[in-house]
């Protein structure tokens, strides 16, 4: 069913019940377009997109700089100072920053220290960090970060996007299941009206007790009973699963009656979901989502705390900038110079070491975390995969609990006809029919469901 075809029966409204076309909607198609088109999905996906913004900022501490500061003070015709300082920073990667700059001074007041030669003052330099930020600072910390925060993000929008289409999955489950019960009353109904007519006229004829048509009268309201309560759950089920439907442009679609679920779906749900493979191979979990999500914690902890450790070193900043006057670069002279020394260091180091520690025992803590999921992980998969196994026992078992539950429902029939047997017997047989059936539909929703479970647990949407 194409695009077109599928947007057309949702929206039909116009067919009258005699003339409806039921067309399937298939739990393949459906989970396509929960996949494509539902906000929750795409919301997943602007988690990447924001990391990607967060890893872009975090580059751009690494961006070179200009920097002009000038200044100048004019009064009654007297130039008191006229100051320029320009310079073009390029941070690197180990703490180490290069500069380049051109200042002038002119005026009656400048300040002796600010004195330059007429044609202004070039420079050329470099900064070191010897202590703290050689090895790891904040810019460097941040781009790290950020870079893992990225596969941290792609996992998080696989654990969010299979959240959406487990609860995509369940609710078209249940609808399949509804619509089964639906179906199912509708025909019993349909045989418990044929039954009261046929014990109607027999009795007329005096054939029967009068008290027969009581009894398919009971049956008839029973049914309906049935049949009314199986349809309200049919209509919630309905927009509860038109909750997953949308369409570009965040459109929703709302379900209509010519639209049925698919009828052989647990022949293809191990298809559909993948889980066929998982249930005969070795399933790896090193690739998981939550593994990978929680070792992406580990790695950006783990830059945290070599960041606490890094700020236990002494803090020592050291300066070089050869100076030229602007024609005299040809002329190198190294005696002119401008270096710094910056020092310094707290003496008990309590905030230092206390962050430090703090650190270590969020990774320790994440460590456990990422042990404990290991284990859950893998005793839900060997779980999910006993239930799934046991439930298609049982689907046999129920299978051929039906055929004989049917096979003594029409032998009652049969003896009826022949006068040997009663409206009480045809009713108690019919409702062990149902009961057998209902259990049916019960246990093939577990079997879907269950499919769904497994399909969650190993968090692969793709």
């Amino acid at each position: 069913m194409n695009f077109k075809t599928l947007v057309f029966l949702l929206f039909t409204t116009w067919v009258s019940a005699q003339e409806k076309n039921l067309q399937e909607l298939t739990y393949n198609e459906y989970l396509g377009f929960v996949k494509k088109y539902h906000p929750m999905v795409k919301s997943a996906n602007l988690e990447v997109t924001s990391a990607q913004a967060n890893l872009m900022m975090a580059r751009g501490g690494f961006d070179p700089k200009i920097e002009v500061d000038f200044d100048k003070k004019q009064f009654k015709d007297t130039e008191y100072y006229s100051l320029l300082n320009s310079s073009f920073k390029i941070p690197t990667w180990y703490g180490i920053e290069v500069k380049a700059g051109f200042d002038n001074s002119e005026g009656v007041y400048v300040n002796p220290q600010n004195t330059l030669p007429n044609q202004g003052l070039t420079s050329l330099g470099i900064s070191v960090p010897l202590g703290q930020g050689l090895l790891i600072n904040q810019r460097m910390a941040d781009l790290r970060k950020a870079k893992i925060q990225i596969q941290l993000s792609q996992a998080e929008r696989k654990l969010q996007a299979i959240e959406v289409l487990y609860n995509a999955s369940v609710a078209y489950f249940n609808w399949k299941r509804n619509y089964s019960e639906v179906q199912l009353y509708t025909e019993y109904l349909q045989n418990a009206e044929i039954r009261f007519k046929g014990v109607s006229s027999l009795i007329i004829n005096g054939d029967k007790p009068a008290i027969d048509s009581v009894e398919a009268g009971i049956i008839v309201r029973n049914r309906k009973l049935n049949l009314e309560d199986s349809q309200l759950k049919l209509m919630k089920s309905k927009l509860e699963l038109s909750n997953f439907l949308w369409l570009e442009n965040n459109v929703p679609l709302e379900l209509q009656d010519t639209i049925i679920p698919e009828e052989n779906l647990e022949n293809t749900i191990k298809e559909t979901l993948k889980t066929n493979e998982l249930l005969v191979e070795t399933i790896s979990i090193e690739n998981h989502p939550k593994i990978n999500s929680l070792q992406s914690k580990l790695g950006i902890l783990e830059v945290e705390r070599q960041l606490k450790a890094n700020s236990l070193l002494p803090k020592i900043d050291v300066g070089y900038s050869y100076l030229s006057e602007p024609n005299y670069w040809d002329d190198t002279n190294f005696d002119n110079y401008k270096v710094g020394v910056n020092f310094s260091f707290p003496l008990f180091l309590r905030k230092e070491r206390g962050g430090l520690q703090l650190a270590k025992f969020k990774i320790q803590d994440t460590q456990y975390d990422l042990d404990l999921e290991r284990v859950q992980l893998k005793n839900k998969i060997t779980t999910q995969q006993t239930e799934i196994n046991s439930l298609e026992r049982q689907r046999k078992l129920i299978s051929d609990l039906v055929k004989d539950y049917n096979t003594m429902l029409s032998s009652e029939e049969r003896l009826f006809s022949f006068g040997e047997s009663s409206i009480f017997l045809i009713n108690s047989r019919e409702n062990n029919l149902v009961s057998s059936q209902l259990s049916e539909l019960s246990l093939e929703n577990r079997y879907l469901i269950s499919n769904a479970e497994l399909f969650k647990i190993m968090a692969n949407p793709d």
